[in-house]
């Protein structure tokens, strides 16, 4: 059995996704991060960067003590090779899945998030923050649009962690500022991708946890003002 401490965000998504496409078992904790759950002292024992996703194993392959681990981007690389599924095994494909997986977990995650703060967050619009980031993430939906341009399907062929991991990153393209039918190869990965019977049922689980939007004028100051204390 599998312990995912989750919220319904882009990064909770992608573990989802994988965990309904493997048809693992697995239990939603949630943590509330809107109220400030992700400070709890037994939180941060899992993950001590006050961050959702986290996840335990209660069975690792080695079948020592349960397995606790964090960062998205790690949690679905752990998965993959514990399921011997959705990363290539020969040396180039399982290298452009990785090559993607990171490339989301340092571009388009950070730019987009950035683009979410200051497009709808910031207390005073910033024009100058709002051009950056907007244009940033305009860059990188061209970058995997024109990846796509090839005919592949999927990021690395075969459907792989790297879609899990970017697909919930596009879901809120409006909110961004970014018109899909300007990447067209790009929109039509986000079709498919989105249709998948496991990425249905992946956001199905979340509007099961929480219909409510994240960021609210109480949970601003949690979200928006942590500083070093925080993570003690």
């Amino acid at each position: 059995m599998l312990d995912l401490y989750y919220w319904t965000t882009p990064n909770g998504h992608k573990v989802t996704m994988f965990l309904e496409e493997a048809e693992l078992p697995y239990r939603i904790v949630p943590v509330n991060i809107s109220r400030g759950e992700q400070f709890a002292p037994e939180f941060l024992r899992i993950a001590p960067n006050n961050r959702i996703p986290a996840l335990i194993d209660h069975a690792p392959a080695e079948g020592s003590a349960p397995l606790a681990l964090f960062e998205s981007g790690a949690i679905l690389l752990y998965l993959a090779e514990k399921v011997g599924r959705f990363i290539a095994n020969d040396i180039r494909g399982r290298n452009m899945t990785l090559q993607w997986l990171f490339w989301q977990m340092g571009g388009l995650g950070p730019m987009a998030g950035q683009n979410h703060h200051f497009v709808q967050y910031a207390p005073d619009p910033l024009p100058y923050a709002i051009d950056r980031y907007v244009r940033e993430t305009s860059r990188l939906y061209g970058v995997l649009d024109k990846h796509l341009s090839d005919g592949r399907e999927y990021i690395a062929d075969a459907y792989s962690i790297a879609d899990m991991a970017c697909y919930p990153w596009i879901v809120p393209h409006e909110r961004q500022r970014q018109r899909l039918e300007e990447f067209p190869h790009l929109a039509a990965w986000y079709e498919r991708t989105g249709s998948r019977p496991a990425t249905i049922r992946a956001y199905a689980r979340a509007r099961e946890i929480n219909m409510a939007p994240t960021v609210d004028a109480q949970s601003r100051t949690i979200l928006f003002g942590q500083g070093s204390q925080k993570a003690a």
